[in-house]
């Protein structure tokens, strides 16, 4: 592979995520579904690329750029986080922390369960691992499947392509039953500030925003005299990728059978970065939104290189259990929706359980797209609660996708499928004991 095989490919990409966005913006359908740009863009990408048609002459490492861009992503997201302690998670919002912490436990193992449990015995070649896909691509989106898949490598090759495969499925469940779920509740009356579906924004459905309701993106704190500001967020969070890559293929040698998740090691070196611009004052010098860009683009690319790279000969193979997989994973969330989350959230329920449910299928990401649509001006505070109630969570997050595809590589897989499922029913025992009083919602004007 040469430079220009790069420039090559993420020109082909990024042409094609013009074409998704421009899709949205004209067809009616695709405006109806809600499907955003990255997932159109891989969608073309697998049908005109080398798994495809052949009409795109991707190079061979079309499959590498996802593991490349999630170190991307993870180095970000400590510049991009609105983090508080702990204590005050506790002290605030236990009962979105518990049931948020539940459904991330149940998902990793009660869906592992099933596919140890249920799955195997149907298809006795399928592995120990293939029950961490649903969650790998619903919950943790195209990015968690790729870091998944790094951490198997060459022990088993088709995750990759089932990984990405759960992730594109998980994005379309979210946005569709999102969109049915909203439908349904706004007739019954359980939206707080969402009168009827009919009354949503053009610019939701299109993707285009007018002139005059255009926002800023950030706001640049350097002279575009000495550097401009986007390559200057942009390079530090690329420099703490790119260290990262070099320090984890190190860590990694130190003995046989280490490896050492590369994305693991950009998180904690970007929460480095991160205090040592906090302690000297420096942080001031840098705008968070433009991270976000940084970070969203990453994001965007990765989603679109994922779904292009997805072998059909793998999905194909692993049809039968991977439908089976998903459609259980698909009626957990669905049941843990309507019988749980909205029992156990008493303030802004059914606003809640939509955040619950987009991020529980789509990524946090789609949580927030659909939470949009039902609150537009945030006034439920569901992401100031799980703002708070994600610092716990999130170190959880980056435990169990660095190590529980090693536990279930060394034949732990049973036992870290049974701790994982008894842990979140304890968090949701903790959570009917804690849930919170109900707060009136605002009148819908």
């Amino acid at each position: 592979m040469t430079a220009w095989n790069l420039i090559t490919d993420l020109g082909f990409i990024c042409l094609l995520l013009l074409a998704g966005a421009l899709l949205r913006a004209k067809v009616r359908v695709i405006q109806a579904l809600f499907l955003p740009a990255s997932l159109i863009a891989g969608i073309l990408g697998l049908a005109l690329g080398p798994n495809g048609l052949g009409v795109i002459p991707f190079s061979e490492a079309l499959g590498d750029y996802a593991g490349i861009l999630i170190a991307v992503v993870f180095a970000a997201l400590p510049f991009t986080s609105q983090l508080t302690s702990f204590a005050q998670a506790a002290k605030n919002v236990v009962t979105t922390w518990a049931v948020s912490q539940s459904v991330v436990a149940l998902q990793w193992g009660l869906v592992l369960l099933f596919s140890l449990a249920v799955i195997a015995l149907i298809f006795s070649d399928i592995p120990d691992g293939f029950g961490l896909m649903m969650a790998a691509g619903f919950m943790g989106g195209h990015g968690t499947a790729a870091a998944i898949t790094e951490v198997y490598g060459d022990q088993w090759a088709e995750a990759q392509s089932l990984g990405m495969t759960a992730a594109t499925v998980g994005i379309i469940v979210s946005v569709l039953g999102g969109i049915l779920l909203i439908k349904l509740e706004s007739q019954r009356g359980g939206t707080a500030y969402l009168r009827s579906f009919a009354d949503l924004p053009p610019q939701l459905r299109t993707g285009i925003v007018e002139p005059n309701q255009r926002t800023a993106v950030g706001e640049g704190p350097v002279s575009t005299m000495s550097i401009d500001p986007l390559i200057y967020h942009a390079g530090l969070v690329l420099g703490v990728a790119g260290v990262s890559v070099l320090a984890a293929d190190a860590l990694s040698g130190l003995g046989p059978g280490i490896s050492v998740p590369t994305f693991s090691v950009a998180f904690l070196a970007g929460f480095a970065v991160l205090g040592l611009l906090r302690s000297t004052g420096a942080m001031r010098h840098f705008d968070r939104r433009l991270f976000e860009r940084t970070s969203s683009s990453s994001t965007d690319l990765l989603v679109a290189f994922g779904i292009a790279s997805i072998n059909p000969a793998v999905v194909v193979a692993y049809a039968a259990p991977l439908a089976l997989l998903l459609a259980f994973g698909v009626a957990f969330i669905l049941c843990f929706y309507a019988l749980i989350a909205k029992r156990l959230f008493t303030d802004h329920p059914v606003e809640q359980s939509l955040f619950l449910w987009g991020w529980n299928t789509g990524t946090v990401a789609m949580g927030i797209a659909l939470l949009r649509v039902v609150d537009p001006d945030m006034r439920s505070k569901t992401l100031d609660y799980y703002g708070i109630a994600y610092v716990p969570i999130g170190f959880v997050d980056i435990a169990i996708i660095a190590l529980l595809p090693m536990l279930v590589m060394a034949g732990m897989a049973w036992p870290a499928a049974l701790v994982l499922t008894a842990a979140g029913a304890a968090l949701l025992v903790g959570a009917r004991l804690t849930v919170a009083r109900p707060r009136t919602a605002a009148p819908i004007t």
